[in-house]
């Protein structure tokens, strides 16, 4: 059965996040724990919005990138001024995780809560070499089983198939070559190129500097970049290709389509939302949650999850594809986006139009929130009315959510 979650009253009062920063770079050495507060500090402090009115703290981090990531979103909300009576909650759906936060959040405050701090944070670089079958000793000779978390977890023993070898199957059902999937990797690199040199995402992003958070009875934490790094300010994948560099990649299972430049970015960074009820607000705020849904799909097809998801929000929703101003899609893969985009004839125009996570990167728990604080900005500077963000999910899933730009609302 599949889920589905009408909100009338719950608004995503104002969000922020870190620059998206390639594998290895400059936040390679920050714990999650820290990219995550210092979004969510960041997000409340633009919502003008005192750390000790939040009533719920919900965060979401996919790998075990720090000693103490059991305790994740507990020290993010405490860190971030959130009160000690204030619970918190660990959330995890995979590459939907940031978009999970927010459904959660939007259950909670029909439950009676007033104020949720989302935060999505994921540190790709500190992804561990792991053994999980050495805790009783090495015996002589056996093979010795540390291997690369980072790499090992994006394969799915139940399909026997990685992410990659989802999309090919998807480009195979839906006739996808691989100067289609070149051509939109291209066209996600030059509209994000364009949409940073003009200095559109410099609203989403809060800049990253050396710092120490303290809170109370804690002890402090803090933030150190590297040597002769003083911040940290922007998205660092987007960068200048062509058709013909991208055709010289060689595809990652032989026969393929899917290339390391087609495929989305490995990056670091953490996003934040507070929301609340929209009956509340003082302001207007940046958008209205109306739905959220979430679908199971096959395995070995995992990547065309958004495309039944965004089906059903629109069956339960009553509104048209035609009526949805704006679509953000997680660009998994190439390959993979644009069989969603066939699945449902999209516009094209309507999709992805500042670029996705080809150029941009995909820190897997973060990159729901920013699918939706991307859509929101879209359709408040557009003066449009309905966005949908949607993304597909490892081992077989897709989730989607419908906002609205709070002009509109009756």
């Amino acid at each position: 059965m599949s889920l589905c979650s009408r909100f009338d009253d719950v608004a995503i009062v104002e969000m922020a996040r870190t620059p998206w920063v390639d594998l290895g770079g400059a936040l390679a050495g920050v714990s999650p724990i820290d990219l995550g507060i210092h979004a969510g500090r960041a997000a409340l402090e633009r919502a003008a919005v005192a750390p000790g009115s939040v009533d719920s703290v919900l965060a979401g981090s996919m790998a075990q990138a720090s000693f103490d990531a059991y305790m994740l979103p507990r020290h993010i909300g405490l860190y971030s001024g959130v009160p000690q009576a204030v619970p918190a909650l660990a959330v995890q759906r995979i590459c939907g995780t940031g978009l999970e936060l927010l459904r959660q959040a939007g259950e909670q405050l029909r439950d009676g809560v007033q104020r949720v701090l989302c935060v999505g944070a994921e540190s790709m670089s500190r992804n561990p070499i792991a053994a999980y079958e050495h805790r009783g000793g090495f015996r002589l000779g056996a093979p010795v089983g540390f291997r690369d978390f980072l790499w090992e977890a994006l394969y799915d023993p139940a399909a026997g198939v990685d992410m990659i070898g989802t999309a090919e199957n998807l480009a195979r059902e839906y006739g996808l070559d691989r100067g289609a999937v070149d051509a939109w990797a291209l066209r996600s690199h030059q509209r994000a190129l364009s949409a940073q040199a003009a200095g559109w995402f410099d609203a989403e992003i809060a800049a990253v500097r050396s710092t120490v958070f303290e809170a109370d009875d804690c002890l402090p934490r803090e933030i150190e970049l590297p040597r002769g790094v003083s911040e940290v300010v922007r998205d660092s994948h987007p960068r200048t290709t062509d058709a013909t560099a991208l055709a010289r990649l060689r595809a990652i299972h032989g026969g393929g389509v899917q290339t390391a430049g087609n495929s989305c970015a490995v990056v670091d960074g953490a996003a934040a939302a507070l929301v609340c009820r929209y009956s509340a607000c003082e302001r207007p705020p940046l958008a209205r949650l109306l739905m959220a849904t979430a679908v199971g799909v096959p395995p070995r097809t995992m990547g065309i999850g958004p495309a039944p998801a965004i089906r059903l929000l629109l069956e339960r929703s009553g509104l048209r594809l035609e009526q949805i101003d704006r679509f953000e899609i997680n660009e998994a893969q190439a390959a993979q986006v644009l069989a969603v985009a066939r699945a449902l004839e999209l516009d094209p125009e309507r999709l992805n139009v500042h670029g996705g996570s080809i150029a941009l990167g995909h820190p897997l728990a973060a990159t729901g929130l920013r699918l939706v604080q991307t859509l929101a900005r879209q359709l408040r500077e557009g003066n449009l009315r309905y966005g949908i963000a949607a993304a597909c999910i490892g081992g077989g899933q897709g989730m989607a959510l419908l906002i609205e730009n709070p002009q509109f609302a009756a």
